[in-house]
């Protein structure tokens, strides 16, 4: 046996798998004697969509490979929750995971597992299987900070985040409101919080923690993590802050999307772009607000719109549906010299690198914050959901790249106090 292989176990998320690959191009381009195998769990939830890029990677990039678990039946009871399918069905696939690594062990030496903190629960296999684990924090070393530090605060309070209203103080960063925390974790008594609770603690006995992010982005927060002032009781395990681990986009042909075509055409620096993740749905009426408030604004502008939800947030209709149907009668036609929306999605790190965008209203996922930091993009920032309040108060407070949206939709304004298109 002579070769060796290191596993990577990403969460299905579009942003968590690009991330994944990232790290195993790293690995390739310092290591290329060792090969490199992603493990691909089935979703059974809205991801965004992965098959397109997994096969092109595949195509393109032939050191890297990738092993799709098989799929399984959900029990009858399982929930429907996001973050509770996001844990549980890595729960579920333990004993596949097991097999599967034993398999792969009997061809060639697993060198180490790489786990997604959404795959904690295969922490379990690997320890039993003495393979050296690492966790990938997929956000960047603040975020990290108060993960770690999320055990301490759950022994030194008894109360929910939901059921407080005051200030967390968390080594390496700015005070934030508890409100901020994400609902996953704003019911101690939830199925959702007792997980990250366990991810955290086993993230303390892991042989290292990867994070997106570098040093001179986030300097006061990489030191308290260096320093183990987030793990109080215990040592804190090596921390690799290895980003921006951000997609080349190599993967898709840029050239034939429409919206660079457009950007071409237009100004220097003149062109807002609105883009909201994988994720980041809204509802008809919220998005016909913000197209009233860019036609008002008389800025030029890029928007991204994904298929409205229906009812719950962030549930989309499965029906095919037109930009006429979700934007005011007109708008189209009115703004199509100022403007242009694409549908469901655009090759974002390409349209930031742009010499015409000027600035990004974002939900403030960690990946998009890092590709606009890279490019130079000032941030609006308006968090959906997520840890995404808690990266804002980053951006804003602490790393100084991004301005914080306050009021309503219709009526943009920043903290700072400027309206419309003044950024």
């Amino acid at each position: 046996m002579n070769s060796s292989t290191v596993i990577l176990y990403p969460s299905p998320g579009i942003g968590h798998l690009v991330s994944m690959v990232e790290i195993a191009k790293l690995i390739q381009t310092h290591h290329p004697s060792l090969s490199v195998l992603i493990l691909i769990i089935p979703a059974h939830y809205e991801t965004g969509s992965t098959d397109k890029y997994i096969n092109t990677v595949s195509t393109t990039t032939r050191s890297i490979t990738f092993h799709r678990l098989p799929i399984m039946d959900l029990p009858p009871d399982f929930s429907t929750e996001f973050d509770n399918l996001a844990f549980g069905i890595p729960e579920l696939y333990n004993p596949v995971v097991h097999d599967t690594l034993v398999a792969i062990s009997q061809k060639s030496t697993i060198k180490a597992v790489i786990l997604d903190f959404f795959a904690d629960a295969a922490f379990e296999v690997t320890k039993s299987l003495d393979l050296k684990t690492y966790y990938f924090y997929t956000s960047g070393a603040s975020g990290l900070c108060g993960f770690l530090y999320f055990p301490t605060t759950h022994k030194t309070s008894c109360n929910s985040y939901k059921d407080v209203n005051n200030f967390l103080d968390i080594p390496g960063i700015p005070r934030m409101h508890s409100s901020y925390m994400p609902t996953a974790v704003s019911d101690r008594e939830s199925y959702s919080y007792k997980k990250f609770l366990n991810t955290a603690i086993n993230m303390a006995k892991s042989s290292g923690i990867i994070a997106n992010s570098f040093f001179e982005l986030e300097e006061r927060a990489a030191q308290t993590l260096r320093d183990g002032k987030c793990i109080p009781e215990g040592l804190t395990p090596p921390v690799y802050l290895i980003g921006p681990l951000i997609a080349t986009g190599d993967q898709v042909d840029h050239d034939e999307h429409e919206c660079l075509k457009w950007l071409e055409t237009q100004p220097s620096k003149s062109v807002v772009f609105l883009c909201f993740g994988s994720m980041g749905v809204f509802s008809k009426e919220q998005l016909k607000e913000i197209a009233f408030g860019l036609e008002r604004s008389g800025q030029r502008f890029l928007w991204v719109v994904r298929n409205p939800t229906i009812g719950c947030e962030n549930e989309s209709s499965l029906k095919e549906f037109g930009l006429d149907d979700v934007v005011p009668e007109g708008f189209m036609t009115r703004t199509r010299d100022k403007g242009l929306v694409v549908k469901d999605w655009a090759p974002q790190p390409a349209i930031l690198g742009h010499e015409s965008v000027g600035g990004f209203v974002s939900h403030c996922g960690w990946n998009s914050s890092l590709e606009a930091v890279v490019c130079g993009v000032p941030i609006v920032a308006w968090p959906l959901y997520a840890e995404q309040k808690m990266n804002r108060v980053y951006l804003v407070e602490e790393i100084n790249k991004g301005f914080a949206m306050v009021g309503n939709v219709g009526r943009w304004v920043c903290e700072c106090g400027c309206r419309g298109g003044d950024h």
